[in-house]
Formats: structure tokens, C-alpha cells, sequence
């Protein structure tokens, strides 16, 4: 699998998205995926607040939350079926505004695919809408797939041997956050100013239809819910 970052232009807010990438990115292989930040895509649909104070910012936060748990930095907020921090709602490099979320990641990424697909005439075309979050007892930030078309974003072992012919139960990848961790670490995260990057020979499979719940999980099965239920063995 190869990444390679596109440096582009500013992105300015209010931008057509497919006008810019086709701007940036010439051609596109068959089989490729575009891994696009969730920054521009929310800029190209005017996600963007300037806050008066930081009591408005805390206010607009909560307001983009499912629920939220004010920790020491952050607030920890459940946002799409997503632990994220600040419920997505970011103020870098954003030139002293906050830029939420997009409307919705999945929608954008399938309308994009179709609009590139055309432009480029290739039918195997994934796209992933990144952005990033934290994880529990890890330094850093990893990619996070908001929304995706193109490909399956599971990869499931459940009732297939392994090495030692033991039928798994529970193992599955997590395909479209591998992706999404993988093109967030080659665009950066600071000046870099890469917000596409175009990958070639993904360990993907293809699919035109995409099930946007595939990744997600009750909170009653994940292994975090004694954190959040005060709960101790």
C-alpha cells in the first residue's frame, strides 16, 4: 500500500470540493482511495462558527454533543456513534473560528465518490473522510473514518480458523479507521497543508453499497463501559 499527501492551496471556506481535488489531483488509478480531512469538507459546506468567548465555545460544544463528560483538557463527547474530543468542534488552524463537524460523512462521501468517478472514468474509487481523535492511555492522535464509500469498512474473521485451525469469535478489522490513521499520519496534522492524500493497492474490498452502522457497537458491549459506569473489578 503507498500514500502519497497532495499539497494544495488554502482551502477557503464556502469552495466547491470536487473542483478543488480535481484541481490538485490530475489522475486516479482504478482501485485507488482518496482520504480527504473533514476540515475542508466542512469548510465546503460552511461548518464554521467564530465564538465570542469561551463560554460560547463550551456552549456550541455541548450543543454539537449526544453526551458529554468534561474531563481535564477536553470535553469527552459522544458525537455519531464516536467518542471524540470536543465533539469534533476544532479551532486549529482555522484562523480564530471553530470548525465543526460535516453535516453528514457518509452522504458527502458517496456523492463525492460518484462526482470523481465520472471525472477520472474509474469504477473502483474509495473515498474516506478523515479526521482524528484520542485514545485511552496513548500519547498522540490517531485517523478517524467519519464517513466512507467505495469499500467495505469491516474486515470479518468471526467463524473462520486460524493458524492452529481455533474458529475466532470476536476478531474483526477495523478497515476504514486503519485507512483513515494511515493517510492522517502521512497529510500531518500542523502546516503541512496536505488535506487529500491519494491511496494505491489497499488491502480494501470494493463494494458500491456501504452500511454506514457497520463500525459501530453498543455501549453496553464495549470494553470501556466500566470506565463510564464508575464500575471497578
Amino acid at each position: 500500500m503507498t500514500i502519497k499527501p497532495i499539497k494544495t492551496d488554502l482551502f477557503k471556506e464556502g469552495e466547491n470540493l470536487a473542483d478543488f481535488i480535481v484541481e490538485h489531483i490530475p489522475t486516479l488509478k482504478n482501485g485507488s482511495a482518496l482520504a480527504v480531512t473533514s476540515k475542508i469538507v466542512a469548510l465546503s459546506e460552511g461548518r464554521v462558527v467564530r465564538p465570542k468567548d469561551a463560554k460560547e465555545k463550551e456552549r456550541i460544544i455541548r450543543t454539537e454533543s449526544e453526551w458529554v463528560l468534561p474531563t481535564r483538557h477536553v470535553f469527552l463527547a459522544m458525537k455519531n456513534g464516536m467518542l471524540l474530543a470536543n465533539a469534533g468542534v476544532d479551532d486549529s488552524n482555522a484562523d480564530g473560528k471553530l470548525v465543526l463537524l460535516p453535516k453528514d460523512s457518509f452522504k458527502t462521501a458517496s456523492a463525492l465518490r460518484k462526482k470523481l468517478q465520472s471525472h477520472y472514468k474509474i469504477k473502483k474509487l474509495g473515498i474516506v473522510i478523515t479526521d482524528s481523535r484520542c485514545l485511552p492511555l496513548r500519547a498522540g492522535v490517531v485517523g478517524v473514518a467519519l464517513g466512507y464509500a467505495g469499500f467495505k469498512g469491516v474486515r470479518d474473521y468471526r467463524g473462520k480458523p486460524d493458524l492452529f485451525g481455533r474458529v475466532m469469535k470476536i476478531t474483526q478489522t477495523d478497515v476504514a479507521d486503519s485507512l483513515a490513521t494511515a493517510a492522517v499520519l502521512a497529510m500531518g496534522e500542523g502546516r503541512e497543508r496536505q488535506p487529500l492524500a491519494v491511496i494505491e493497492d489497499a488491502p480494501v474490498e470494493f463494494s458500491e453499497r456501504v452500511n454506514r452502522k457497520e463500525l459501530r457497537i453498543d455501549m453496553e458491549d464495549d470494553i470501556y463501559r466500566p470506565l463510564f459506569s464508575g464500575k471497578r473489578l
